[in-house]
């Protein structure tokens, strides 16, 4: 495996670390699929339907979420959102990163 090939295994293995933990953060409100594509993606963060959806499925058989079809503009559209459950785990996590980047943070620094 060459250098480009071990890089972007490594930061594929950094996006799936945080896409659960953004995803959680975005959901603070109620959004529909589309919506909360469209807001990762406003900032900043790049990912796929076939990425998203899965994800939201995953976290929905975990507990963390619930979803609710709607009618809205004549279109049917299922919306996500947080679970009593999903909001103590996605506060924890938070911590849990930010303690995690204060850490990493000071070890690249010494670098």
């Amino acid at each position: 495996m060459n250098e480009e090939e071990v890089l972007q295994n490594l930061i594929l293995e950094f996006r799936r670390g945080t896409l659960s933990l953004s995803v959680l953060s975005v959901l603070q409100k109620e959004k529909y699929g589309y919506a909360l594509l469209q807001e990762l993606e406003e900032k900043s963060l790049q990912i796929d339907q076939s990425t998203l959806y899965p994800l939201l499925r995953r976290l929905e058989s975990q507990g963390l979420l619930e979803s609710d079809w709607k009618l809205e503009d004549a279109k049917q559209r299922k919306y996500y959102k947080l679970t009593e459950d999903g909001k103590r785990v996605y506060e924890k996590l938070k911590s849990h990163w930010l303690a995690m980047v204060q850490v990493v943070d000071n070890i690249l620094k010494e670098g």
